[in-house]
């Protein structure tokens, strides 16, 4: 996998995608020594929210987004990932026990301490999206 994704970093692939349930964690390492020789020259996004043992490595069947768990992973996510900041972190399902401007604030204090670089969400509604944006957009 490491040569396959070399391969398509040398055919102009940049931007590669994640996430921590995705093995769980396995996918995000490999991905992380896959790319550490093209940083600088490649995007990478991850996506945070499943609860996960992290010792067992095993999801426990719901979501987490609560943000001191958010503040918790990004830091797992950072190392399998082998980067100081990540460029689109994501939230991989809305939480419906979290309100959204709680995620959001959460990334936004990952954005300030240099973490995380963007924010997206994954299988959101249309209406948690329109909810908040701003209607000047």
């Amino acid at each position: 996998m490491i040569s396959l994704i070399h391969a398509a970093v040398d055919r102009g692939v940049t931007f590669f995608d994640t996430a921590e349930i995705y093995g769980p964690y396995a996918n995000e390492e490999l991905v992380g020594e896959a790319l550490a020789p093209y940083q600088g020259q490649v995007l990478i996004g991850t996506k945070f929210g499943w609860d996960i043992d992290q010792v067992e490595r095993k999801p426990r069947g719901g979501v987490s987004s609560s943000p001191d768990v958010i503040k918790m992973v990004v830091d797992g996510s950072l190392q399998r990932l082998r980067v100081d900041a990540i460029d689109l972190y994501y939230q991989h399902r809305v939480d419906p026990d979290v309100p959204i401007e709680d995620v959001a604030g959460a990334i936004k204090d990952l954005i300030e301490a240099g973490k995380v670089k963007h924010f997206g969400l994954s299988e959101a509604a249309a209406g948690t999206i329109r909810a908040h944006t701003p209607s000047n957009l």
